[in-house]
């Protein structure tokens, strides 16, 4: 009898400190927009002693890849998980994890104005998920990263809104040369970027001013060294990802403008194992944003 109830201590105990050391996932909230005309569901993580501390914390938005939703850095990276080991071991701060849901958006706005999910972003869901939770609302306190489509998204914030993110962190970006956009396969370009662009475009004409004006590149080559600087960045991408060739691109470019960032190579391709093994390290580099120089 007392080995049953020695036991059934430990068992106790051992549920006691997990469930302390875990954080709490809300994993559907919404928010309502006038400027899309639609509710938006996002997910958010909230760290193991938001619950019981008085303190605002800092945040992270975490953008999801094309065709996915504001689920999978969840269902397919385990990211409460992981952001708790971080968290537990001192590796990330206790931070707000934020992951909306962009559709195919790219997270901008399309060329015909039927789709402003940047105006959407920027203006109305920041502002309301900084009201809902004790979040430090912060330039200092705010960072942005994210995967393939949402490594995109995390770019285009930072490079457009540099007063709003002390950091990007995007892996495995959806970083496309003006050469890789002309020769696109005509049922590719209309399926993903034709809705943001213009279906039907062909070559040349793919490389219109709604292009330039989100065009990565082309936006890092309109900017001053001293511009792009008010953000750090973070660039990670696999050496057998599709996307490595704009990767490449992107890291030049920044060199090219003396600005300071981080770039990764590792070994790998566009898959959840890669980006697994990598956000931890993007959130750490953010995190470091958010501590005293």
């Amino acid at each position: 009898m007392k080995h049953f109830l020695f036991l059934l201590l430990s068992l106790c105990t051992a549920s006691a400190l997990h469930a302390q050391n875990s954080g709490k996932v809300i994993e559907q909230a919404t928010v309502a927009s006038k400027v899309l005309s639609r509710t938006v569901n996002y997910t958010v993580y909230l760290p193991a002693d938001y619950d019981y501390s008085q303190r605002s914390y800092p945040v992270v938005y975490l953008l999801h890849g094309y065709t996915d939703d504001n689920t999978g850095w969840l269902q397919f990276a385990d990211i409460n998980r992981l952001a708790d080991r971080a968290i537990a071991d001192g590796t990330i701060p206790p931070m707000i994890i934020v992951m909306p849901d962009a559709d195919s958006s790219w997270y901008i706005n399309s060329y015909d104005g039927k789709e402003k999910y940047e105006d959407f972003f920027i203006r109305e869901f920041i502002p309301a998920v900084e009201k809902t939770y004790r979040i430090k609302a912060q330039k200092r306190f705010r960072g942005v990263a994210g995967l393939s489509m949402g490594g995109y998204g995390s770019l285009i914030y930072a490079l457009k809104h540099p007063d709003y993110f002390a950091a990007a962190a995007p892996l495995s970006s959806g970083v496309f040369s003006d050469e890789e956009m002309v020769r696109m396969p005509d049922a590719e370009w209309d399926r993903m970027l034709g809705p943001l662009y213009g279906r039907g475009l062909k070559g040349q004409a793919r490389l219109s001013k709604a292009w330039y004006d989100n065009s990565v590149l082309a936006i890092i080559d309109k900017k001053t060294g001293s511009e792009l600087n008010k953000v750090r960045y973070w660039i990670d991408c696999g050496d057998d990802d599709f996307l490595a060739v704009g990767n490449s691109l992107l890291h030049i470019a920044l060199r090219s403008k003396l600005v300071a960032h981080e770039y990764r190579v590792r070994n790998g391709a566009h898959n959840w194992g890669y980006w697994r093994s990598g956000i931890i390290d993007a959130l750490a580099f953010i995190g470091e944003s958010f501590r005293p120089k």
